[in-house]
């Protein structure tokens, strides 16, 4: 029996137990008896535990949206900020150039000026040597092709210099646009996540253990419903030399812990964990799930091999890793470290292949 196959049965048996030692108890206040009339609500009626933690999870997907927008501003503002520097470059290239010309053109009225607006080769056309009137011509003609090539040479590198300033004042539109675009996709995801912890943060230590525990219990009753409808029957493909050298590296970082925005190698985020590992494996993949969703070419579930990405949720807010047994390694959300989990744990959207 493979590794991998070990790490998906133990993530099935832990989800089971999980399910078989939860305590019966609820968390809501009992009936009130039946010999004492209901007293009258003194406040608004606490939530149940399950409520909360739908509300939590909500929360962190949001979070995890506005994270990809965040990431792809990021992503954009970088590639703004690199052509504003070649463009910032080809500006001063075009600049010196266009001195340059100017110089030689200069040069050229200069020395027409001095031989009373005849070139050298014009006073020779007036000799009576058959030999030097030919070669006056050819100068003519050469010096005439000299100066258009000069003057043309000029005109072409100004409206270069025009394009280049034009392409430099819109880039910098769009790296301000993509910052703010940033400002405000950071101010989202805070908010988000200081509102799930707070949520978080006011349950008694049981009620967070207990937490944890319906979590898992979602996620077991997922991947159960997925297992059930035979999905995995039809699974069984081997990775790619790529997408083994993808899977070794994302394994690696179990245990991390998640961060909003981070690529390694001390933390990451959903799609920094997908984009590092398949850059390791020498494919650079897009950096977000949204990205990775609409650029690399989709596959059917059936056909997936370890090394895929699997996207989650109707939003492609999430991504996994497919590793083979269904089972996935990702980056889950705020508060939680790099794991495995069943590839069915969650909504799935699709499935992408980034070495097809």
């Amino acid at each position: 029996m493979n590794r991998r196959h070990c790490a998906a049965a133990a993530i099935t048996l832990v989800c089971a137990l999980a399910v078989l030692t939860v305590p019966t108890q609820a968390f809501a206040a009992p009936p009130p008896s039946p010999s004492h009339p209901p007293a009258a609500p003194a406040g608004p009626q606490r939530k149940s535990l399950e409520e909360v933690r739908e509300e939590i999870d909500a929360l962190y997907r949001k979070a995890g949206a506005a994270t990809d927008a965040y990431n792809l501003a990021e992503e954009q503002a970088e590639k703004q900020s690199g052509e504003i520097v070649k463009l910032a470059q080809a500006i001063v290239a075009g600049q010196a150039k266009i001195a340059d010309l100017k110089s030689r053109a200069g040069a050229q009225a200069r020395e027409q000026y001095r031989t009373g607006g005849l070139p050298p080769g014009a006073q020779m056309m007036l000799s009576d040597d058959p030999r030097m009137f030919m070669d006056g011509v050819n100068r003519v003609w050469q010096g005439q092709q000299a100066a258009k090539g000069v003057l043309g040479e000029l005109t072409r590198t100004q409206e270069d210099l025009e394009t280049y300033t034009k392409d430099a004042s819109s880039n910098w539109k769009k790296l301000e646009a993509n910052r703010l675009k940033q400002a405000k996709a950071k101010k989202r995801i805070n908010g988000q996540i200081t509102a799930a912890k707070k949520l978080e943060s006011q349950l008694e230590k049981e009620e967070r253990a207990r937490l944890l525990e319906l979590e898992q219990e979602a996620e077991y009753k997922a991947q159960t419903a997925w297992l059930g409808s035979g999905a995995l029957k039809e699974i069984n493909r081997e990775a790619s030399a790529r997408g083994k050298k993808a899977v070794a590296f994302a394994t690696a970082q179990i245990g991390k812990p998640y961060v909003w925005g981070a690529e390694g190698p001390g933390s990451y985020d959903c799609s920094g964990l997908t984009s590092q590992a398949w850059a390791a494996a020498g494919r650079p993949i897009p950096r977000t799930s949204q990205e990775q969703w609409r650029q690399l070419p989709h596959i059917a579930v059936k056909d997936m091999r370890p090394g895929d990405l699997i996207i989650y949720h109707g939003d492609a807010s999430h991504v996994g890793m497919y590793i083979g047994d269904g089972a996935i390694v990702h980056a889950p959300r705020p508060g939680r470290n790099v794991t495995l989990a069943g590839a069915g744990s969650m909504e799935i959207l699709g499935v992408v292949r980034p070495d097809r």
